[in-house]
């Protein structure tokens, strides 16, 4: 398949999910519970969602994206009873605005960046100081979530620039809008490598991971989640529950790190 037309047609999946996502959350009841949140959360907040559902039953509708891009929809009014984000900066911009309910705003887990590769590349590399990330890429383009502003990108970037990796690669990279998208570039083999989450790369059958970057060359990946200053009363119920034991056992399956 030609690269464009494959690209293309990933982005147009990745739009249709995205749509679908947010289209679930305007469709929703009164009584349901809208819940924006980062897009590498979709899994694990999808199974912590049905678990309240379950034992409260109060529905919980999601829309999963950029953390950028919710909480600049959120500015521009977007209604949601809770936000949660992949870094603490663009909770920060929100509570900067008087957006969120400050009081609320906790972390409710982290996560660790990985370099990744199609499951059925051959390419091994150390993540280490200086390692040669331009000449594994060979003629193809390293994927990562848009490092201006979405946060698994801007982790990317300084992990790239700790290593003094970030030259070699800034004007080879495949832009995404979310890091979802840039995984699935890897998987369908449209990049040879790309970096995002562990946990987006465990859930994804079709790449394996072939480094992990020191915790000491990016910010702590952390998971700050607040009621908005529009909650309905009962989201803190589920906000709370997000730091159950229940939640915390759902975040440590999907591989996401606990935070005290």
């Amino acid at each position: 398949m030609e690269p464009l037309l494959c690209r293309s047609l990933v982005t147009l999946a990745a739009l249709i999910w995205c749509v679908a996502s947010v289209g679930a959350s305007e469709q929703g009841g009164q009584d349901e519970l809208l819940v924006f949140a980062a897009a590498s959360l979709t899994d694990v907040l999808g199974e912590i969602g049905t678990e309240y559902q379950a034992k409260t039953g109060k529905p919980v509708k999601f829309s999963f994206a950029a953390s950028s891009a919710l909480a600049r929809q959120i500015e521009a009014g977007a209604r949601a009873d809770v936000f949660v984000s992949s870094d603490l900066e663009w909770m920060g911009y929100l509570a900067d605005r008087k957006l969120i309910a400050a009081d609320s705003r906790r972390n409710i887990a982290g996560n660790r960046l990985v370099l990744i590769a199609p499951a059925d590349s051959n390419t091994r590399i150390a993540v280490v100081d200086g390692f040669d990330l331009r000449g594994a890429l060979g003629d193809g383009r390293l994927a990562i979530a848009d490092p201006d502003i979405v946060p698994a990108g801007r982790y990317a970037k300084a992990a790239l620039e700790a290593l003094h990796g970030w030259s070699g690669v800034s004007d080879r990279l495949a832009r995404a809008e979310n890091v979802r998208f840039a995984l699935a570039y890897v998987a369908t083999g449209e990049a040879p490598l790309g970096i995002v989450y562990e946990t987006d790369a465990r859930m994804e059958p079709q790449v394996r991971i072939v480094g992990t970057f020191p915790a000491s060359s990016h910010l702590e990946i952390r998971y700050p989640a607040a009621l908005t200053a529009v909650a309905k009363s009962d989201a803190r119920d589920f906000l709370d529950f997000l730091g159950s034991t229940r939640a915390s056992a759902a975040f440590a399956r999907h591989g996401f790190i606990a935070m005290r």
